[in-house]
Protein backbone atom coordinates (compact mmCIF):
# COMPACT_ATOMS: atom_id res chain seq x y z
CA UNK A 1 0.00 0.00 0.00
CA UNK A 2 1.13 3.46 -1.27
CA UNK A 3 1.67 6.06 1.68
CA UNK A 4 -0.35 9.37 0.66
CA UNK A 5 0.45 12.87 -0.05
CA UNK A 6 1.02 14.97 2.90
CA UNK A 7 -2.58 16.66 4.16
CA UNK A 8 -4.41 13.89 1.89
CA UNK A 9 -6.11 10.94 3.72
CA UNK A 10 -6.45 7.81 2.14
CA UNK A 11 -8.57 6.82 -0.48
CA UNK A 12 -11.76 5.04 0.28
CA UNK A 13 -10.86 2.47 -2.87
CA UNK A 14 -7.55 1.75 -1.95
CA UNK A 15 -6.66 -2.35 -2.04
CA UNK A 16 -6.48 -3.19 1.79
CA UNK A 17 -8.33 -0.44 3.12
CA UNK A 18 -10.42 -1.12 6.54
CA UNK A 19 -13.58 0.62 7.24
CA UNK A 20 -12.86 -0.15 11.19
CA UNK A 21 -9.53 0.31 13.08
CA UNK A 22 -6.62 -2.36 13.18
CA UNK A 23 -6.21 -4.71 16.24
CA UNK A 24 -3.36 -2.70 18.07
CA UNK A 25 -6.01 0.65 18.44
CA UNK A 26 -8.85 0.75 21.13
CA UNK A 27 -11.17 3.21 19.49
CA UNK A 28 -12.14 6.40 22.00
CA UNK A 29 -15.24 6.79 23.71
CA UNK A 30 -17.42 9.85 23.09
CA UNK A 31 -17.76 10.58 26.37
CA UNK A 32 -13.90 11.21 26.41
CA UNK A 33 -13.89 13.27 23.76
CA UNK A 34 -16.09 15.39 25.30
CA UNK A 35 -14.84 15.62 28.19
CA UNK A 36 -11.23 16.59 26.49
CA UNK A 37 -13.01 19.26 24.23
CA UNK A 38 -14.12 20.75 27.38
CA UNK A 39 -10.88 21.10 28.49
CA UNK A 40 -8.92 22.13 25.28
CA UNK A 41 -11.43 25.26 25.40
CA UNK A 42 -9.62 26.45 28.33
CA UNK A 43 -6.45 26.01 26.81
CA UNK A 44 -7.71 27.70 23.58
CA UNK A 45 -8.80 30.72 25.27
CA UNK A 46 -5.55 30.72 27.42
CA UNK A 47 -3.45 30.32 23.72
CA UNK A 48 -5.85 33.02 22.69
CA UNK A 49 -5.05 35.29 25.41
CA UNK A 50 -1.33 34.88 25.00
CA UNK A 51 -1.44 35.36 20.90
CA UNK A 52 -3.73 38.75 21.88
CA UNK A 53 -0.44 39.76 24.27
CA UNK A 54 2.60 38.66 21.93
CA UNK A 55 0.47 40.79 19.03
CA UNK A 56 0.00 43.90 21.28
CA UNK A 57 3.43 44.10 22.33
CA UNK A 58 4.85 43.38 18.49
CA UNK A 59 2.10 46.47 17.55
CA UNK A 60 3.68 48.66 19.81
CA UNK A 61 7.08 47.79 18.57
CA UNK A 62 6.35 48.47 15.01
CA UNK A 63 4.00 51.71 15.46
CA UNK A 64 0.94 50.16 15.49
CA UNK A 65 1.46 48.08 11.72
CA UNK A 66 1.45 45.04 13.61
CA UNK A 67 -1.79 45.10 15.13
CA UNK A 68 -3.08 43.39 11.67
CA UNK A 69 -1.86 40.17 12.93
CA UNK A 70 -5.47 40.68 15.28
CA UNK A 71 -6.73 39.07 11.91
CA UNK A 72 -5.27 35.85 13.04
CA UNK A 73 -7.02 35.06 16.39
CA UNK A 74 -10.38 34.05 15.07
CA UNK A 75 -8.39 31.07 14.00
CA UNK A 76 -6.51 30.25 17.25
CA UNK A 77 -8.58 27.04 17.85
CA UNK A 78 -7.23 25.65 14.67
CA UNK A 79 -3.89 26.84 15.07
CA UNK A 80 -3.79 25.55 18.27
CA UNK A 81 -4.95 22.35 16.97
CA UNK A 82 -2.89 22.09 14.25
CA UNK A 83 0.49 22.63 16.86
CA UNK A 84 -0.81 20.19 18.73
CA UNK A 85 -2.32 17.44 17.06
CA UNK A 86 0.39 17.50 14.72
CA UNK A 87 3.21 17.24 16.88
CA UNK A 88 5.52 14.71 18.13
CA UNK A 89 2.45 13.75 20.96
CA UNK A 90 -0.56 13.71 18.14
CA UNK A 91 -2.89 15.37 20.93
CA UNK A 92 -3.97 18.35 22.45
CA UNK A 93 -3.91 19.05 25.69
CA UNK A 94 -7.40 18.39 26.43
CA UNK A 95 -7.10 14.60 25.15
CA UNK A 96 -3.36 14.19 26.53
CA UNK A 97 -4.94 14.70 30.08
CA UNK A 98 -8.29 12.08 28.90
CA UNK A 99 -5.37 9.64 27.67
CA UNK A 100 -6.55 10.48 23.85
CA UNK A 101 -4.02 10.68 20.74
CA UNK A 102 -5.33 11.20 16.86
CA UNK A 103 -3.61 8.63 14.33
CA UNK A 104 -3.52 7.67 10.74
CA UNK A 105 -5.21 3.91 11.08
CA UNK A 106 -4.25 2.67 8.21
CA UNK A 107 -0.56 3.64 8.92
CA UNK A 108 -0.81 4.38 12.70
CA UNK A 109 1.75 6.78 11.76
CA UNK A 110 1.28 10.77 13.27
CA UNK A 111 -1.27 13.43 11.66
CA UNK A 112 0.95 16.08 9.84
CA UNK A 113 0.31 19.59 10.25
CA UNK A 114 -2.12 20.57 7.41
CA UNK A 115 -4.30 17.88 8.65
CA UNK A 116 -4.54 18.27 12.10
CA UNK A 117 -5.76 21.72 10.62
CA UNK A 118 -8.36 20.93 8.74
CA UNK A 119 -9.12 18.38 10.81
CA UNK A 120 -9.82 20.70 13.29
CA UNK A 121 -11.43 23.01 10.57
CA UNK A 122 -13.81 20.60 9.81
CA UNK A 123 -15.24 20.07 13.80
CA UNK A 124 -15.43 23.41 14.26
CA UNK A 125 -17.52 24.10 11.24
CA UNK A 126 -19.76 20.92 12.18
CA UNK A 127 -20.04 22.36 15.59
CA UNK A 128 -21.30 25.87 14.69
CA UNK A 129 -24.15 23.92 12.43
CA UNK A 130 -26.54 22.20 14.46
CA UNK A 131 -27.51 19.99 11.42
CA UNK A 132 -23.98 19.46 10.62
CA UNK A 133 -23.08 18.40 14.28
CA UNK A 134 -26.12 16.35 14.31
CA UNK A 135 -24.61 14.04 11.54
CA UNK A 136 -21.02 13.96 12.85
CA UNK A 137 -22.54 13.19 15.96
CA UNK A 138 -24.47 10.32 14.41
CA UNK A 139 -21.25 9.24 12.26
CA UNK A 140 -19.77 8.11 15.66
CA UNK A 141 -23.02 6.71 17.56
CA UNK A 142 -23.75 4.31 14.70
CA UNK A 143 -20.02 3.20 13.65
CA UNK A 144 -18.33 0.47 16.44
CA UNK A 145 -15.25 2.80 16.31
CA UNK A 146 -16.89 5.86 17.00
CA UNK A 147 -15.30 7.35 14.23
CA UNK A 148 -16.90 11.15 13.39
CA UNK A 149 -17.81 12.51 10.00
CA UNK A 150 -14.85 14.85 10.31
CA UNK A 151 -12.40 11.79 10.99
CA UNK A 152 -14.05 9.90 8.08
CA UNK A 153 -13.58 12.84 6.13
CA UNK A 154 -9.65 12.70 6.49
CA UNK A 155 -9.08 9.25 7.15
CA UNK A 156 -7.68 9.70 11.10
CA UNK A 157 -9.47 8.09 14.56
CA UNK A 158 -9.07 9.12 17.80
CA UNK A 159 -7.71 6.50 20.07
CA UNK A 160 -6.49 6.19 23.57
CA UNK A 161 -2.87 6.27 24.05
CA UNK A 162 -0.82 3.51 24.55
Amino acid sequence: MQNPQPGYAERFETPGYTASLPIPFVRASLGARTVAYLLDILFIFGFTALLTLVITVIGVVTFGLGWTLFAVLPASGIIYSAITVGGARQSTIGQRLMGLRVVAPERGGPVDFITAAVHALLFYVAVSTFLLWFLDIAFGLMRSDRRLGHDLLLGLAVVHAR
